[in-house]
């Protein structure tokens, strides 16, 4: 029997509420699949920084490497500034770990409704593929003159053949595996030198996969897309910043944030990778049991995925749909009156109920 050693960092907020759902789902589908799960968590947050003055110890990446995999809540607190968490914790793992494509899966699930009217499932699903190494995320430039009249910031952004080539590589590949549609988002109409390169090889590689359709997009008519004619798009894939906005705006039309997962994912394998939600820490619902786990449930399911384990991951995501379907056992976000343990403890019922059937989902 395969035993998977998985690093569990619960997070801040609503994290520790939804990580803890997460864990149950998952250990059913171990046990109902055949592998076991080693379970080792961890206390970086927020919390930790205003204790100790770090997110995580200086030794972190080091502890994180002999692991399987990495299941994180979310971090983000009050009185801890946004960019100290997220460079702190986050962005130090995607980094260290080569997990440089950002996967975000997004489609309306049952029992939940789109802004968007008129929008059938079918419609409203998408997968976007974001660059998760460089781009406009990086740590070049500084602020200069401060608090004087002659004050400014300088950003620089990076954009690298092998980390282009690499992302929009992954994008066709996993066209090809769905409807066989790539969108690039772009903006070299006015981003003068990194666009135009970012749609020089994105039509390089374009050319190789003549079995693909592919076009590419400025990133304000994209988004204008993804509102008016989301069943145009497939896989869209982008870099740093534009594949956060645009994978933001697609969880918002298909059912929120509490129903959107991701994967930073490290596609050779030789480093772990690391799953999540889409959405913050909350801290404002945190321990309320109020708080959706579904995000966390389905990056848990990609995490399944990765590790070789499809059957299981298709079960758990399976069981959300059947639950979430029923609509019996719903969170007070969608329109319930369930905790975020009594969801968990539903979905967790379906993936090891026989033929897939919970008796709490009605």
């Amino acid at each position: 029997m395969n035993t998977y050693r998985i690093a569990s960092i619960p997070g801040d907020g609503i994290g520790v509420d939804v990580q803890a759902e997460a864990r149950k789902v998952l250990d059913a589908a171990a046990e109902r699949h055949g592998f076991g799960l080693e379970w080792t968590e961890f206390d970086w947050s927020c919390r930790r920084y205003a204790e100790t003055g770090s997110m995580m110890p200086a030794d972190g990446i080091d502890t994180l490497r002999p692991f399987d995999s990495v299941l994180l809540g979310a971090v983000g607190f009050p009185g801890v500034a946004d960019h100290v968490s997220l460079w702190g914790l986050l962005i130090p793992v995607r980094r260290a770990f080569a997990q440089y494509v950002n996967l975000r899966p997004v489609r309306l699930l049952p029992g939940t409704t789109s802004v968007l009217a008129g929008r059938s499932a079918d419609e409203l699903e998408m997968v976007i593929v974001r660059e998760n190494s460089e781009g406009e995320y990086s740590t070049l430039g500084g602020r200069h003159n401060d608090g004087q009249p002659g004050e400014f910031a300088l950003q620089e952004s990076v954009f690298t053949r092998v980390g282009v080539e690499r992302i929009i590589r992954y994008a066709f590949e996993l066209a090809r595996t769905r409807q066989g549609r790539v969108c690039s988002a772009t903006k070299s109409n006015g981003i003068i030198h990194t666009m135009p390169f970012w749609d020089e090889i994105f039509a390089e590689i374009a050319a190789e996969y003549p079995d693909v359709e592919s076009e590419q997009m400025h990133i304000d008519a994209l988004a204008a897309r993804m509102v008016q004619r989301p069943d145009l798009l497939d896989v869209v894939v982008g870099s740093n910043l534009f594949g956060d906005i645009l994978s933001d705006l697609a969880a918002a039309i298909t059912g929120g944030l509490g129903m959107a997962p991701s994967g930073n994912v490290n596609p050779d394998g030789a480093f772990p990778s690391m799953f999540e939600a889409v959405h913050g820490s909350a801290p404002d619902i945190a321990g309320q049991g109020i708080a959706n786990p579904v995000a966390q449930i389905l990056a848990a399911a990609m995490m399944l995925d990765q590790l070789g384990e499809r059957a299981a991951g298709d079960a758990v995501r399976a069981a959300v749909e059947r639950v979430l379907g029923a609509g019996a056992v719903l969170t007070p976000d969608l329109g319930g009156t369930a905790t975020t343990e009594e969801l968990g403890a539903a979905i967790a019922e379906g993936v090891t109920a026989p033929h897939g059937q919970s008796e709490l989902v009605g």
